[in-house]
């Protein structure tokens, strides 16, 4: 297992790409790995699955920091 440190190599938000992984939205938010997933599973951040994996997209990320809800 790819163990993952909490440090963002994102600067702002134009650096963010079109879809972020789990590890993407842990090193952005600062968050665990449980919490990430949870997140996704409420439907407080909307994501994805493509196959195997979650991703979320910038503007859904964007959405839940801005207190948007659906």
């Amino acid at each position: 297992m790819k163990k993952t440190t909490n440090t963002s190599t994102y600067k702002g938000i134009d650096d963010l790409p079109l879809t972020l992984s789990i590890d993407d939205l842990m090193s952005v938010l600062k968050i665990g790995r449980s919490t990430a997933y949870d997140l996704v599973r409420t439907g407080k951040i909307r994501g994805v699955k493509v196959g195997h994996q979650i991703r979320i997209t910038r503007e859904a990320l964007l959405g839940f920091l801005n207190g948007e809800s659906d």
